[in-house]
């Protein structure tokens, strides 16, 4: 069976939380680097998150939210 790249399958659950990471981090003021910086995240792993690029793990979704001050919950759901 041939193997499909990760892209070829977009994930709708990682294009909710790319729009509310983005959604969030602006409301608050922050740049992507200033997440990063207090997440303990890359900036340029910040920018790969909000284009859909890369997967978060839940530790990282968790420091994220708790960066932005909402329930990891939260970024997962459809944006508003």
């Amino acid at each position: 069976m041939p193997s499909k790249s990760l892209h070829a399958f977009p994930s709708s659950a990682r294009s909710h939380v790319a729009a509310n990471i983005r959604r969030q981090r602006k409301a608050k003021g922050l740049s992507q680097e200033k997440l990063g910086e207090l997440a303990e995240l890359h900036r340029t792993y910040v920018s790969q998150l909000e284009r859909c690029k890369a997967n978060i793990s839940i530790d990282g979704l968790e420091r994220i939210a708790r960066v932005l001050g909402v329930d990891a919950a939260e970024l997962l759901q459809p944006p508003a």
